[in-house]
């Protein structure tokens, strides 16, 4: 934005152009390594984890010499003199399509003993981003067009001295080793609940105790407050599944019309309020849905005309915050679909999704031959040949007495 008699003054923006995966608390982190040996003097809307020996400098001491820092945002409440625009969330970045206001958070900071020039400025390297956990891959910095903006009025663009990209991308193989969220399904025409795989999210383990936690134990409330509320690995409950989070799908009525669908989402984290969830669906007949209760929706069409994808969310306020496990561990909604005849059938499946997605997390679904299956009515029961054949005598001693 500026140079200094030794450096720049720059500002950091991070976009989260993911439609459906945000950075939840506790937030991000990234970090960089410096080319020379720059120095971060101050910052506004955010601070480094660590200061670094800055034995050397002598009356003015800099706010970071590390080598490579790392960097978080400031929490809501900051004095205002310490902030700037898009700061100040602890880390929290909201999907693109969730909420587009908050889908960015910034930070600036004042760097010393670098060049002073286009051509003196060395980029940093080695970029990385916890979100907040690990996951997240970044490519190096790019110089690219100098930033440019627009005065309050419009009538005037200033640009930036010097701009620079870095573009991260997830993968939900290198974020965990197990996945984090499973799939359970009913349907009104069949008693049988399908519920999640065994071991969907890994196993009980019989040899350690306390991997997982007996919602029946006596003990449950302590169990859960002395947790280390800093670790991010999840503490479930006792479950053949033990996933975190568990979505049932159920198919509940028929109309002549329409067909009525239940989702209702539980968490099994006691470590975890999922804040801003949410939840996304595949399924063929989300170009038809005529009504949703009690959630937010937004069509995803990455295919132009294909539309079997749809986002889900909380209302604010109301129920965009999925609490921890326990009885108010959970949120629900009942979506209502328009039958297309030339589609519509309760035969193998079809009214099961496709895919879940929970929090951008690829859900384990249950294998398609478990599914809960449409009766046939019109199957005869199977006949047995020794059946038939004394049916067949029966009605042979009834006709030779009928003639003697």
């Amino acid at each position: 934005m500026s140079w200094t008699p030794d450096g720049y003054v720059a500002v950091v923006t991070i976009f989260n152009f993911q439609k459906y995966r945000h950075i939840e608390s506790p937030g991000w982190k990234l970090g960089w390594t410096w080319a020379k040996k720059e120095v971060i003097w101050s910052m506004l809307g955010g601070q480094a984890t660590e200061q670094g020996d800055c034995s050397r400098f002598k009356g003015n001491i800099p706010h970071c010499c590390k080598k490579n820092p790392t960097i978080v945002d400031l929490l809501p409440g900051t004095p205002y003199n310490q902030q700037i625009a898009n700061c100040c969330k602890g880390g929290v970045i909201s999907s693109w399509v969730q909420d587009p206001a908050n889908a960015a958070s910034s930070f600036q900071l004042s760097v010393g003993q670098a060049g002073t020039s286009n051509k003196t400025v060395r980029l940093p390297k080695n970029f990385t981003l916890l979100g907040p956990g690990p996951g997240y891959t970044c490519g190096p910095a790019k110089i690219v067009k100098p930033s440019k903006f627009t005065t309050p009025d419009k009538r005037r663009v200033t640009q930036a001295l010097m701009t620079w990209n870095v573009t991260c991308s997830y993968s939900q193989f290198l974020a965990q080793k197990t996945p984090t969220c499973c799939v359970s399904l009913s349907a009104f025409y069949n008693d049988t609940i399908v519920g999640c795989p065994t071991c969907s999210c890994g196993c009980k383990n019989i040899t350690q105790p306390g991997t997982c936690v007996d919602p029946d134990s006596p003990h449950i409330a302590s169990v859960v407050s002395n947790s280390d509320k800093n670790n991010l690995a999840p503490l479930v409950q006792c479950t053949s599944h033990m996933c975190p989070v568990r979505i049932h799908w159920h198919v509940k009525l028929n109309y002549k019309e329409y067909w009525r669908v239940k989702i209702a989402i539980t968490n099994f984290n006691y470590r975890m309020n999922y804040t801003q969830w949410n939840l996304v669906a595949q399924h063929p007949n989300f170009d038809n849905l005529t009504q949703i209760f009690s959630f937010n929706y937004e069509p995803l069409t990455p295919y132009g005309s294909i539309n079997d994808t749809a986002m889900l969310w909380g209302v604010k306020f109301y129920n965009d915050l999925l609490m921890q496990a326990g009885p108010y561990g959970n949120v629900q909604s009942e979506l209502l679909f328009k039958k297309d005849k030339t589609t519509f059938t309760f035969d193998k499946g079809w009214a099961f999704p496709r895919r879940i997605y929970f929090n951008g997390e690829n859900c384990v679904m249950p294998p398609p031959d478990s599914y809960p299956y449409l009766p046939n009515y019109g199957v005869r029961l199977p006949i047995s040949m020794l059946h038939l054949i004394v049916t067949i005598m029966a009605s042979s001693v009834v006709l030779l007495s009928y003639l003697w």
